[in-house]
């Protein structure tokens, strides 16, 4: 027996990435690597195509274990979301040793806890 998916996320999320997360996401990839490669990175990302996975499965991936909804960027969104804003896609960068949220942590965090297999917009690099 399938279960039926309702195809209305509770999220609603803008059509492209907000210009500024790929700032946030090079100053925080910077901080891994250098600035070239850091650049290289937010560079595919920026030419990559919007896809989605579920956030528990972008979770899996990069390792990371949801914040709770009570931490200040998750309560953020949150608010963002009650007030009808949308939200951002989510910028991933796919690595050897595995993937890694470069922006969008907190909002992943906020759909893991709405519903784990929620979809979540995402640009991969």
């Amino acid at each position: 027996m399938t279960q039926q998916v309702s195809a209305k996320s509770p999220i609603a999320w803008l059509d492209d990435v907000a210009e500024h997360d790929y700032d946030s996401a090079y100053d925080y990839l910077s901080l891994k690597y250098d600035e070239e490669r850091a650049g290289h990175v937010v560079h595919r990302m920026k030419k990559s195509k919007i896809t989605s996975r579920r956030a528990n499965d972008i979770l899996r991936a990069t390792g990371l274990s949801p914040l709770p909804l009570t931490d200040p960027g998750v309560r953020r969104d949150l608010l963002k979301l009650l007030n009808g804003e949308k939200l951002s896609p989510v910028l991933v960068c796919d690595q050897k040793a595995g993937a890694d949220i470069a922006d969008g942590y907190h909002r992943v965090s906020l759909a893991y806890n709405i519903d784990p297999f929620l979809s979540v917009p995402l640009r991969l690099g």
